[in-house]
């Protein structure tokens, strides 16, 4: 039986090259990659904030309370007013009526004849919403300007109910939603397909990742048309290709796919003891030693209780007893230098502290000059 050499080689050569294939696949992790997409918005396009006021009506006796509300009460008469009907002078009573607050989201490229939806939150001292219908209420820009109306039927996802002894409330029932509720009136104008350049702007700024969001476009266009201006912001000289045809120019770009850095930072909540690491987040070798004082007073008050033939009278002894704990047991521990995330939260883990001596902790460490990372407190 002949071996041929040939193939013997051919086999040693395609082993050795699966055997590099597996080895560096092993090695080197695949990056977190996100899509442009993800990463940055489009200067121009963006959405707008509505506001109106308005009345509600219809509400079963949880209105408003005309004597504690003036502003619902001269509401409903210039409405009642403008329907042909003079309640001035009159004594009005009615509680079915609530002043509202109407707020709406403008979706960008809006146009007339498009449906949003609006949150309807009450103003006054009004009990529930439930049941209530908003009457036309115009939504007004930051100009000024009307840029839809709204009307409908409310819709809470709370309630509340009670008696003269009892009561329950479930959720926020003075705050409603009116599902397609308002409509669009007036357009924003926006010429796309005659911008010159586009601008990019990060939602995380960083000069690493404006950089490489530039780099990834240059190579899809096959020339120099993106340059990061600011950590926050790419600047695209649209191609003539491209010229009067952006939409294509966008789906095209934002699905390049690009790895972003970030600064090694810890997020604390000292509200809510919550703490959030980057992945960048390092620390030195420290010695820390984590311990309170607390202190325990407790009142065990005593009757003292005369003999009946010495007249006395009864009195109160009070008898108190004061414990002070130092917490002896806790050492001082030693951090180690951590290269990975991991090891950090498994140092700090095994000082065996809750969240919120480990934020105090963190602080610390920061003062000492060991910490190489942002502590950013919410």
């Amino acid at each position: 039986m002949t071996c041929n050499p040939f193939r013997a080689f051919a086999a040693a050569a395609l082993a050795l090259v699966l055997g590099l294939g597996f080895g560096l696949g092993l090695s080197s992790p695949a990056s977190a990659t996100s899509r442009i997409k993800d990463l940055a918005s489009v200067e121009g396009i963006r959405q707008n904030q509505l506001v109106g006021y308005g009345i509600v009506v219809g509400l079963n006796g949880t209105g408003d309370t005309l004597n504690n509300a003036p502003f619902t009460r001269q509401s409903a008469q210039a409405m009642l007013e403008r329907l042909g009907v003079n309640t001035r002078g009159a004594n009005m009573r009615t509680a079915n009526m609530a002043a509202v607050i109407v707020t709406a989201t403008l979706p960008a490229f809006a146009t007339q004849g498009t449906k949003v939806d609006v949150t309807v939150s009450s103003l006054g001292d009004a009990k529930s919403l439930q049941g209530g219908t908003l009457l036309v209420t115009p939504l007004l820009g930051a100009d000024g300007e009307v840029y839809a109306v709204s009307q409908g039927a409310v819709s809470i996802s709370g309630f509340a109910a009670g008696g003269d002894a009892a009561s329950i409330t479930r959720g926020v029932p003075t705050v409603g939603r009116i599902a397609n509720g308002a409509m669009v009136e007036r357009e924003i104008d926006f010429a796309l397909n005659k911008l010159k350049s586009l601008r990019l702007a990060l939602r995380n700024p960083d000069f690493t990742t404006a950089r490489r969001m530039a780099a990834a476009i240059n190579d899809f266009m096959g020339s120099a048309t993106a340059e990061p201006t600011d950590p926050s912001t790419v600047v695209i000289q649209i191609p003539q290709r491209y010229q009067g045809n952006m939409i294509r120019l966008l789906t095209e770009i934002e699905q390049l796919r690009v790895e972003p850095d970030q600064t090694a930072r810890i997020v604390i909540d000292e509200r809510s003891g919550i703490i959030v690491m980057g992945r960048d987040v390092k620390v030195s070798t420290v010695a820390v030693a984590q311990g309170n004082l607390t202190v325990t007073i407790s009142e065990q008050p005593q009757v003292s209780q005369p003999n009946p033939l010495a007249g006395g009278q009864t009195a109160v002894v009070p008898r108190t007893a004061v414990k002070v704990d130092t917490e002896g047991g806790n050492k001082l521990a030693i951090v180690r230098e951590s290269v990975s995330l991991r090891d950090l939260v498994d140092g700090l883990n095994a000082l065996g502290i809750g969240p919120r001596d480990m934020i105090s902790i963190l602080q610390a460490i920061k003062a000492a000059g060991a910490l190489q990372a942002e502590i950013e407190v919410m």
